[in-house]
């Protein structure tokens, strides 16, 4: 009675709450997010695509951000797919595009060996029996923000939907994604220098 149903339809509720916004591919969401999320982060960044290779090119000065934030006790972590992996080749078979997906991780390592050893930028591998895991969802953090796409079929990443989520409380939409992430995380390989 109190609220009529236009109003009670506008209204997020339970895990409704976290979705800030959903994008039907990764590539519509707007660079100016991307930006914003990663400089607005003072904890933690978690780039847990297994590529991550499209931050250079999205983000401007990404370098010298994640290197400034690491510098001011942000924890900033890299887990990518193994370029050398039988689950990144299997994937390069699937999508079938010039860029291939090892290229794309070749891209980012290249990118963190040029930003050189900085305390508190760690990278890592997923474990092989992760792989398969990891390139089907990419998990990207921002302190209580995430943009998580779940890669469909055939698509590479940029195709996929995408959603941007806001931690609300214990237990919703972001703890889930988030635990996805840790638990690949903390299964991972090292990256060797």
């Amino acid at each position: 009675m109190l609220w009529p149903q236009a109003v009670k339809d506008r209204i997020k509720t339970g895990g409704d709450r976290e979705m800030v916004h959903s994008y039907p591919y990764r590539s519509a969401c707007p660079s100016t997010v991307w930006a914003d999320l990663v400089e607005g982060a003072t904890a933690e960044l978690f780039f847990a695509g297994f590529t991550n290779y499209f931050f250079w090119s999205q983000v401007p000065r990404f370098s010298e951000t994640i290197r400034r934030k690491a510098e001011a006790g942000c924890r900033v972590r890299f887990l990518l797919g193994d370029p050398e992996g039988e689950v990144t080749r299997q994937r390069e078979a699937v999508e079938d595009v010039a860029l291939t997906v090892s290229t794309r991780i070749r891209t980012t390592l290249e990118h963190l060996d040029r930003l050189g050893p900085v305390e508190g930028v760690e990278a890592r591998f997923s474990s092989p029996l992760d792989a398969v895991n990891h390139v089907s969802l990419s998990v990207f953090r921002f302190d209580h923000d995430a943009l998580v796409t779940p890669h469909l079929a055939r698509l590479v990443g940029h195709d996929s939907p995408m959603m941007h989520l806001r931690r609300q409380g214990a237990g919703g939409m972001f703890d889930r994604f988030a635990e996805h992430g840790e638990e690949l995380w903390e299964r991972a390989d090292p990256l060797q220098p």
